[in-house]
């Protein structure tokens, strides 16, 4: 059973930084689009970033612009999300997806695969 496991949260001050990974086992990445998704306490699950399975398109939230960057090493079956300028209001739990598609994968209802999370923490 293939399944995706988020690593690299964790508490930061603000303006700080983190690199989340995302690595699959039992599977090959290299035919997934991957999509990043976080959710804060109370509210509802939001995509952060996405990335398809092979043309390096890439997708993020308007609140990440400039900020973040995800990108993807198939080599190691690891897709990551480059969290920079770090910000209180980032503080969630980070999820990724994961679906067998050659599209760029926007909504959270396209997606298969999940893995369990990851917290990131912002603060002083």
């Amino acid at each position: 059973q293939g399944q995706l496991v988020e690593s690299g949260g964790g508490l930061v001050q603000p303006g700080g930084s983190l690199r989340l990974s995302c690595a699959a086992s039992g599977f090959s990445l290299d035919y997934y689009a991957i999509g990043w998704f976080r959710q804060a306490p109370g509210k509802g699950r939001e995509r952060v970033s996405c990335i398809d399975s092979s043309e390096g398109r890439t997708g993020y939230a308007d609140s990440v612009k400039g900020r973040f960057t995800i990108s993807r090493d198939n080599a190691k079956n690891t897709v990551y999300l480059q969290m920079n300028s770090l910000k209180p209001e980032n503080t969630a739990v980070y999820y990724c997806a994961g679906r067998a598609s050659v599209r760029l994968l926007t909504q959270l209802s396209e997606y298969g695969y999940w893995g369990q999370g990851t917290q990131v923490t912002v603060s002083s």
